[in-house]
């Protein structure tokens, strides 16, 4: 078999209803065989050995790497155990870490995780899968076609509080700009129901974002947020809006997309909805045309992830700070607990 076509083996750590999304599109892409699944809860992991077949299967994630020795590691659990699950895959020698948004609990945490993986040669995956949408990719195909013009200002909410939401909407803003570096930062908060949660988020923050081309960014997250009213399903309700000089083009996470552009002669739309049997296949398979080709560098790789998870971390530092936040970012105090203790 060459190595263009070779089959990469993954295990996978967490296997609640994400975990079973990325289960189901590997066991369904053929360059993939699972061999390892792991889960707190005994009576979940042996499901999910019995479904996808996996011969190696226990409750701690290092002994099940270091039995399954797999090719990748996907891990999908609650985000306090970041580092320890990234640690668990550089030592165990994998080729590729895949692991769920956010990329870390604070700026600590991330410096730590890029520590271990840089050095380490390993390709690692942020699961950002929104942008394999068709309403998402076709406001990218408007935007990149200069259909709009020059891009001034690109707006992104949710409802969803900030851990669960905000680096997706950071992530397809930085996208949408061509990567543009962040330049600095600016941030504010209100209410603390939200800090209990497992995602711990003020209930509401909003930040400006400036960018090194000139393009503003504005993000909102959480209770203040402004309604999507088009779409029904609550957490579908974020809209990312790119604006020219010449038009706009946005889409509804929920509800598919529209625009204005020079050559429009009013309103145009389209459909598209956020789903996982339609996201998911391309975002593993990017996974193996990486690991085929060093060059096609996966769509959600974790430098990008970084790079958003920094801006989101300067408009959480701007909260405390009460000022304007350049980047880059170095280590300091952990952003949730600094908000914790400064909001009223």
């Amino acid at each position: 078999m060459s190595e263009a076509k070779r089959v990469y083996t993954v295990a996978i750590a967490g296997m609640g209803k994400r975990g079973v999304h990325h289960a189901d599109a590997f066991a369904a892409n053929p360059r993939f065989k699972i061999v390892g699944v792991c889960d707190i809860d005994v009576a979940r992991m042996e499901a999910a050995k019995a479904k996808y077949g996996a011969p190696v299967a226990d409750t701690d994630a290092s002994r099940m790497l270091a039995e399954a020795k797999p090719d990748v590691f996907v891990f999908c659990t609650l985000p306090q155990i970041r580092v320890p699950l990234v640690k668990a895959g550089v030592e165990a020698g994998v080729k590729m870490i895949a692991f769920e948004k956010p990329l870390a609990m604070n700026m600590n945490e991330a410096l730590e995780i890029m520590g271990m993986l840089r050095p380490s040669g390993i390709k690692a995956v942020v699961s950002h899968q929104h942008r394999y949408g068709e309403h998402y990719k076709k406001v990218k195909e408007i935007v990149d076609s200069g259909a709009i013009g020059r891009v001034q200002t690109i707006y992104a909410s949710s409802l969803g509080w900030m851990l669960h939401m905000i680096t997706h909407l950071v992530d397809y803003m930085r996208w949408y700009n061509g990567g543009a570096e962040a330049e600095w930062a600016v941030g504010q908060a209100d209410g603390k129901e939200k800090f209990a949660d497992i995602h711990s988020s003020p209930d509401y923050i909003a930040g400006l974002i400036q960018f090194a081309n000139g393009v503003r960014g504005i993000v909102e997250c959480g209770a203040g947020a402004p309604d999507v009213p088009e779409v029904e399903y609550w957490w579908h309700k974020n809209r990312i809006c790119v604006q020219g000089t010449e038009g706009f083009a946005e889409v509804l996470t929920g509800g598919g997309w529209r625009a204005v552009t020079r050559d429009s002669n009013g309103v145009i739309s389209g459909p598209g909805k956020m789903d996982y049997a339609h996201d998911m296949p391309p975002y593993i398979q990017e996974m193996a045309d990486w690991l085929d080709d060093p060059a096609k560098v996966h769509s959600c790789n974790v430098e990008s992830a970084f790079k958003g998870f920094e801006i989101v971390m300067a408009i959480c530092r701007s909260v405390v700070a009460r000022g304007k936040v350049a980047m880059p970012l170095g280590p300091g105090e952990p952003e949730i607990e600094a908000m914790q203790r400064v909001l009223p």
